[in-house]
């Protein structure tokens, strides 16, 4: 791949993207990252993907230009983006967008399309295609609507202003805004933590809360039903049974809850 450097590091995947010059979502990137993503089908050891930019001042800008033309070749390429946004929302594993630049059009879709999205003082986002007079194609109005509500979205779309990482994250763009200062520890505590569960208990909790947000009642069928399949497992025996043994179930979940954790996690792992 010439567009990603990918890098794994203890169930952690890193993909840094580098489009020379300004990170457009060109057919090259974008094949390459449908790549990379379909790869990851049936890949258990890595537990989260995170995506971020080489370039200073950009994420993602959005997609190519030449590409909206009309033509048999450019309306396949705005298909293929369109099936880049729905491969990285249905990958197993969670998908977290870094980012410390502008993200515009295509590329605050490929950021809402993550799981997860963290987002320094440096970044905008924004969907101002109608400059251009197109809707958005990667489900940017679907996402803005879903998200924000009705009125705010209009207000978004038909405007097509930047919104910083504090009003972003207001709007639930995106997850939460990290100063850029603080960004690289807040990360590494949170992925310390995720790279810790198994696949399935990501593709667990993807699924409950996307079937909650259709369906509250689907919601909590689909809940009770992993609840009562997971509670005979023999894993989820022996863990209780550690949990227990460490203090579970007694004055010390009051103060020291997550001391009960890394004990019980000690003598499983040992």
């Amino acid at each position: 791949m010439s567009k990603l450097t990918i890098t794994n590091n203890a169930g952690i995947a890193t993909v840094v993207i580098n489009n020379a010059p300004v990170n457009i979502l060109t057919i090259d990137l974008i094949n390459e990252v449908n790549e990379f993503v379909l790869s990851l089908k049936d890949q258990r050891d890595i537990k989260a993907v995170v995506f971020k930019s080489f370039h200073q001042d950009f994420f993602l800008a959005h997609l190519d230009l030449n590409v909206i033309n009309g033509t048999q070749a450019g309306q396949a390429a705005s298909i293929e983006f369109n099936h880049m946004i729905a491969n990285i929302k249905a990958m197993k594993q969670l998908s977290i967008a870094l980012v410390d630049g502008v993200a515009r059009g295509g590329g605050n879709e490929f950021v809402m399309a993550c799981d997860l999205a963290y987002a320094t003082e440096n970044a905008a986002f924004a969907q101002p295609e109608l400059y251009i007079n197109i809707p958005t194609g990667g489900q940017g109005a679907v996402q803005f609507a879903r998200r924000m509500g009705r009125g705010k979205a209009l207000q978004a779309l038909l405007s097509g202003a930047d919104y910083t990482a504090q009003q972003a994250e207001t709007l639930n763009i995106i997850t939460q805004f990290v100063p850029k200062a603080e960004i690289d520890t807040f990360l590494e505590q949170l992925l310390s933590i995720v790279a810790v569960w198994e696949v399935r208990d990501i593709v667990m909790y993807k699924e409950i809360a996307a079937a909650s947000i259709k369906d509250e009642q689907a919601g909590a069928e689909l809940e009770l039903r992993y609840f009562l399949e997971r509670a005979k497992e023999q894993k989820t025996q022996t863990i209780i049974g550690a949990f227990l043994k460490h203090g579970g179930q007694t004055e010390r979940e009051a103060k020291d809850i997550q001391g009960i954790f890394v004990d019980t996690a000690t003598e499983l792992s040992s």
